[in-house]
């Protein structure tokens, strides 16, 4: 089973808790031996589901939004990042350079057609930038990928 992620960055350490007990949940839920989490890795969700899917045995593959991707997130998650990376059975990318929100959609849509189900970190709102999580959500029902969406009730962005 494939299954991507996509989900709010920036969440409050409340918010954060939560979700990852969800995440951690969600995960439990699948087979390890037959579960690859597709994920571009940014500091948040994609990482939090990376992380429980790779702690719990399974596969992670990893998609590359554009080369100065990894240079765009915060310089307190590279190492993170680069944890993640060097654990991928498999990276893929969009060949584009500039870290740009149609850098961010076009590896988001990458990742929705490798995928068997995705799971959305998210509150149900519009995103506030083109790419954000309602628009790979948008894209994933366009597709008929199915989506599971993960929010904690009362939660806030």
């Amino acid at each position: 089973m494939r299954v991507g992620i996509t989900g709010h960055r920036g969440l409050s350490k409340d918010v954060e808790h939560r979700v990852r007990a969800m995440l951690d949940e969600a995960v439990r839920g699948f087979d390890a031996d037959d579960l690859t989490a597709v994920s571009c890795i940014a500091d948040g969700p994609d990482a939090w589901f990376a992380q429980e899917v790779l702690k719990h045995g399974g596969q992670l593959e990893v998609v590359i939004p554009a080369t100065e991707y990894r240079e765009s997130l915060p310089e307190w998650y590279q190492p993170v990042y680069d944890e993640l990376y060097g654990s991928a059975a498999d990276a893929h990318e969009t060949g584009m350079t500039e870290s740009t929100s149609e850098a961010h959609q076009a590896g988001s849509e990458i990742l929705v057609g490798l995928v068997d189900e995705l799971i959305a970190v998210w509150d149900g709102k519009p995103a506030r930038g083109y790419g954000g999580t309602a628009d790979v959500v948008a894209y994933a029902e366009r597709t008929g990928v199915p989506v599971r969406i993960i929010w904690p009730e009362g939660a806030s962005r």
